[in-house]
């Protein structure tokens, strides 16, 4: 299973795309390479897969530094539109579990799709979801109390 949450595995899912060795197809695909590289704290990549009016260098240190701080949990994909992506994406800091919860706007520069920019929600994990841990408990039961 890939990083994203899909069934391939990594090297045939989000690997390729990230190594640039494939073009991310639709905007699903480049948002869910670009989740497995903040996992994977590559920064290098984030700026890459960034439109070019939003790509700086200096924010590949301060991506890697918030990646390796936060230990991430999971992606739940809520839309996908022709240009869009909503989605939740699951992680843990010193505080407790987070949810950061986006709709990622995408456009094509050169013939590749490019995340342009998110609208960020203000959402909270719901009580009766699934935790976002892994124990398979609803949330109010486990990491919730």
């Amino acid at each position: 299973m890939c990083i994203c949450g899909n069934d391939l595995d990594f090297n045939e899912c989000c690997g390729p795309v990230i190594e640039q060795k494939k073009a991310a197809q639709t905007p699903d695909e480049l948002m869910r390479s670009r989740y497995s590289a903040y996992v994977l704290a590559n920064g290098e990549y984030l700026v890459y897969s960034s439109a070019a009016q939003n790509r700086y260098m200096n924010d590949i240190t301060l991506i890697e530094e918030f990646s390796n701080s936060v230990k991430w949990l999971g992606l739940n994909v809520l839309h996908v539109k022709i240009d869009s992506v909503e989605f939740k994406a699951y992680y843990r800091d010193n505080e407790g579990i987070k949810v950061l919860h986006e709709k990622s706007n995408f456009i094509k520069e050169n013939g590749l799709w490019k995340y342009a920019d998110g609208e960020l929600y203000n959402s909270k994990i719901e009580r009766n979801e699934s935790c976002p841990c892994g124990s398979g408990k609803k949330y109010k039961k486990c990491c919730g109390k």
